[in-house]
């Protein structure tokens, strides 16, 4: 059984990390990390998770976690993601980075961990199997669909998300810019508003829809004249993120020191 620490356990994902690790054959729960002052310290996860006393205390110390051994580290926080990866691989623990607030910085730092100290990080915008299908897929249309298929991304979240557009939007268009050789600072428009002119045909057009309790809903679309290609992605339950995080982990159990994603956790590229 591999161990495994969560760092943001009280959250809404920590609580679903926490239940599919106990739930799990291969991996047992390890650790529990909130930010210092969160009212959940020294809560146990498992019960905060709703399936039972799993004997493992809610710490604010990633290191105090750590301290009887782990093999890896879950993080889905959207801060102190740079610090906790340091921590984890100088403590010879796989990372698995599962946050959509990653900066070009903190991917170039990530980078520099996986080379210079021999870190095994998958960072990923989405865990989600079914979304980096969709990945793979969108690539491919791009592609195939000539300069006449003009490019539509509009993604949906709930109300307490915090950035926008998502992470997983955001790939989206890197992925069509990537096979169009388009620069996605130059392609992409983030909404619509006023006489703004004709569309041109190099551009993404990016929208951002939050309310109620939506996990996530995702579709990039390809409009001609005559007809449309929609590709979606419509997430039911926290689960599925979860699910990817697991396979991560057990990924990493076997791979060598590197930066990965999910393309390479599922063999999609």
């Amino acid at each position: 059984m591999y161990k495994v620490v969560i760092v943001g356990a009280a959250g809404r994902m920590g609580r679903r990390l926490s239940a599919n690790i106990m739930a799990s054959e291969t991996l047992t729960l390890a650790g529990a990390v909130e930010f210092p002052g969160s009212p959940f310290i020294g809560q146990d996860a498992g019960i905060l998770a709703g399936c039972g006393e799993a004997g493992v205390k809610i710490t604010d110390s990633l290191e105090t976690a750590l301290a009887d051994g782990a093999d890896a580290v879950i993080d889905f926080a959207t801060g102190g993601v740079i610090e906790a990866a340091k921590t984890a691989v100088r403590a010879n623990c796989a990372m698995v980075i599962g946050t959509t607030a990653l900066t070009a910085d903190d991917r170039a730092e990530l980078k520099r961990l996986a080379d210079e100290e021999n870190g095994r990080i998958v960072a990923a915008n989405n865990m989600s199997v079914g979304v980096n299908l969709l990945f793979k897929l969108v690539k491919e249309a791009a592609a195939f669909l000539g300069l006449e298929y003009n490019v539509e991304i509009v993604e949906m979240h709930h109300n307490k998300k915090l950035d926008s557009p998502s992470g997983t939007a955001v790939r989206l268009g890197e992925v069509v810019c990537e096979a169009r050789q388009w620069k996605y600072e130059e392609a992409v428009r983030n909404g619509r508003a006023g006489m703004v002119g004709k569309r041109p045909a190099e551009e993404i057009g990016m929208h951002a829809l939050r309310g109620g309790d939506v996990v996530g809903d995702h579709t990039v679309i390809f409009a001609a004249e005559g007809e449309r290609v929609e590709l979606s992605h419509k997430a039911a339950s926290r689960d599925m993120f979860a699910r990817g995080a697991l396979l991560a982990v057990e990924f990493l159990m076997e791979a060598p020191a590197g930066l990965y994603d999910m393309q390479d956790v599922l063999k999609l590229k």
